[in-house]
């Protein structure tokens, strides 16, 4: 197979960091491809029991060229081989594995079920595992890539009774749309999470499922608890969070996210303000959040924000050296504005080492521009260059390449 990159120059490598920033790397410019690799229907081999990693982990390389690896590739282990094998071959030098799909763990979680397909191998099968014994044997680093607020589809609700969905209903998100109805409605309700569903499935051009509330207290404490599981079980070179942010600005309207930001904002407010509020709150959801949409928007952002300082920060404590980065939406306004994810703000006071804008499209002017503004939010060396290629052809993949080295992006 031809290298999909060609090999760099050889370069020092690039220390991990804590807190400050490091100086500036030479970059050629560096890009996380989202190709989409499918499982590949091999012969089971046998069981399998990955113990350790025999290899240490490698260099930071001079160029990232990293390949999202969807879930669907970890549920066997040839096709984890396959893909580690030919990622080498082709020139990639990072995998970001998608470890947390739809709430769900394709490797050996304390705290969440396994995905069917993955115990459908056995209970010694580790996809994560395999996937670090078999990078590090190539060179390869691998970071661990986590769903975090979406956590099922728009299809039926999930079999398995501990998936959150079944388990704990009350801690999903809640659009507007649905929000008089549903408010104070029992959450184990059948009625509920079908609702909730149904809504998905007739607007998936702007939704992908069903997410968790970010204000949860209980939401935040789990994502935390899966995040620092990754961190001190495995020997990972980064920790990579995806949908951090809220599916849409018409959610989060939850009965429990509507009592949190009455009870955030009421300090805010004189006496009297507050009691015309809580009166028309007893019949009207809306009350508190159509009277004060800017403090909404405030509170929904800071709620995204808490869960990223405390992610890094706890994932710091205990390896000052991982490298932490986030898929961002690709125009910071519109991340601020729509989905309350702030990541010029994270990038700026030291709470993640690197965003990833998704800049999914064939247009290379478009991607120009989107990897540009990036690049001049935080400088190149913290941008990792999202290339959609599962939109583009091979030579729309290959020009967006040459693109972001021309840009400068580190990743």
């Amino acid at each position: 197979m031809k290298p999909l990159f060609p090999s760099p120059p050889p370069a020092p490598p690039w220390p991990g960091r804590r807190g400050a920033l490091p100086g500036r790397r030479p970059v050629l410019g560096s890009l996380s491809l989202a190709l989409g690799v499918a499982a590949l229907a091999f012969p089971f081999s046998g069981p399998l029991r990955p113990q350790g990693n025999p290899d240490p982990p490698p260099p930071s390389p001079r160029e990232t060229r990293a390949l999202w690896v969807v879930r669907t590739t970890l549920v066997h282990p040839d096709s984890i081989r396959a893909m580690v094998g030919r990622a080498a071959q082709a020139g990639f030098n990072t995998l970001v594995v998608q470890v947390r799909g739809r709430g769900d763990a394709f490797y050996a979680s304390r705290w969440e079920p396994r995905n069917p397909q993955v115990l459908a191998q056995g209970l010694d099968f580790d996809p994560l595992a395999l996937v670090l014994r078999e990078a590090r044997g190539r060179g390869l680093a691998v970071h661990a890539w986590m769903n975090v607020h979406l956590v099922w589809g728009p299809t039926p609700p999930p079999a398995d009774p501990l998936h959150v969905v079944r388990d704990r209903p009350d801690l999903l998100a809640v659009p507007r749309e649905l929000a008089s109805r549903l408010f104070r409605q029992d959450p184990r309700a059948p009625a509920f999470v079908a609702a909730l569903v149904d809504h998905a499935r007739a607007n998936t051009r702007r939704l992908e499922g069903l997410y968790t509330s970010p204000s949860h207290p209980e939401v935040k404490e789990r994502i935390y608890a899966v995040a620092m599981d990754l961190v001190e079980s495995y020997d990972l070179d980064g920790l990579h969070l995806d949908y951090l942010r809220f599916p849409a600005p018409d959610y989060d309207y939850s009965t429990s996210a509507l009592d949190r930001f009455r009870a955030w904002v009421a300090p805010r407010l004189t006496p009297g303000h507050l009691a015309e509020l809580e009166s028309r709150y007893r019949t009207d959801p809306f009350a508190f959040t159509d009277a004060l949409p800017g403090p909404f928007d405030e509170f929904r952002r800071a709620q995204i924000t808490e869960l990223m300082e405390r992610i890094f920060l706890g994932a710091k404590r205990r390896r000052p050296n991982l490298q932490v980065s986030a898929a961002v939406f690709p125009d910071p306004d519109e991340a601020y504005r729509t989905r309350f994810q702030d990541w010029r703000a994270w990038l700026r006071d030291g709470l993640l080492d690197v965003a990833a804008p998704m800049a999914y499209t064939p247009d290379d002017e478009l991607f120009r521009r989107q990897i540009g503004a990036a690049v001049a939010v935080a400088g190149g060396e913290r941008i990792w260059a999202g290339i959609g290629a599962y939109q583009n052809t091979v030579e729309g993949t290959l020009s967006k390449i040459r693109q972001a080295r021309a840009l400068g992006a580190g990743g």
